[in-house]
């Protein structure tokens, strides 16, 4: 039996295909969580999906899901087209899979970020983490050695911050999606905005390592390439972080 992976972001819908036995191994310089299948499309291809996901044949689909309730609605016309397929929508709870959730209100945990967490744990177990999601909002949470979440930071993330410049003060330019690293004092306005971006994201990723003396830093997210280059901590990257934590939290034993 196989089942489908599916999380919807704030940008994009990502997606695997994995038999229900496969788990995630433990990190060994790279993922290979054993997937049959996986893609990515943004939220207006999302009809394309239909005839992809009908080939996989997969009788389950698990879902976190982030972006709404216009997008709930049509990723839901698109799996009901799917005959036999039953849906289960990923929700974070206080426990799960090795984590525990520190938040008061568990429920309040962005489901993708509990995702996350299990994910990392998964591939890195009995090691204290910060974990830093760079996409439309950058978040970095903290998840200690015995799996405790203690909390975490959100802020806008780096293509939000330049955009809030350029709509927000008349005089500054419209950053495009070309970002190059300047140096830290830039000499003209479109670096100085790389720059100011960069490093505001970089500072609070390290503030959060200084706080968690030992703890292995994960950068994941679509901007996480640009950031990690500018942190001066050691960072491992890792893709798809929300899909490797579904999968570990719905492995079923071989029968």
């Amino acid at each position: 039996m196989t089942r489908l992976l599916i999380d919807v972001g704030n940008t994009r819908v990502k997606w695997a295909l994995v038999e229900d036995h496969v788990g995630v191994p433990r990190w060994d310089g790279a993922v290979d969580a054993g997937w049959l299948a996986s893609g990515a499309v943004l939220h207006a291809a999302l009809p394309t999906l239909e005839p992809v996901w009908r080939e996989t044949g997969a009788s389950a689909a698990v879902i976190a899901h982030v972006a709404g309730a216009a997008m709930r609605a049509r990723l839901e016309q698109v799996l009901g087209a799917l005959p036999g397929l039953r849906l289960s929508w990923f929700a974070s709870v206080a426990a799960a899979a090795g984590v525990r959730n520190g938040y008061r209100d568990p429920a309040q945990l962005g489901c993708d970020r509990f995702a996350t967490l299990i994910g990392a744990r998964a591939l890195f177990p009995q090691q204290e983490l910060i974990v830093a999601t760079c996409g439309t909002a950058t978040t970095i949470d903290a998840l200690d050695a015995d799996g405790n979440f203690i909390g975490g930071m959100i802020l806008p993330g780096l293509g939000l911050m330049a955009t809030a410049l350029a709509r927000n003060t008349a005089q500054l330019p419209h950053i495009g999606q070309q970002i190059v690293a300047p140096p830290l004092f830039a000499d003209h306005t479109d670096a100085a905005i790389v720059s100011g971006c960069l490093n505001a994201q970089a500072g609070a990723i390290e503030r959060a390592l200084a706080a968690r003396p030992g703890a292995r830093c994960l950068l994941s997210g679509g901007a996480a390439a640009w950031i990690a280059p500018m942190l001066t901590v050691p960072n491992t990257l890792v893709d798809n972080l929300v899909l490797l934590g579904l999968q570990a939290a719905t492995t079923r034993p071989p029968c």
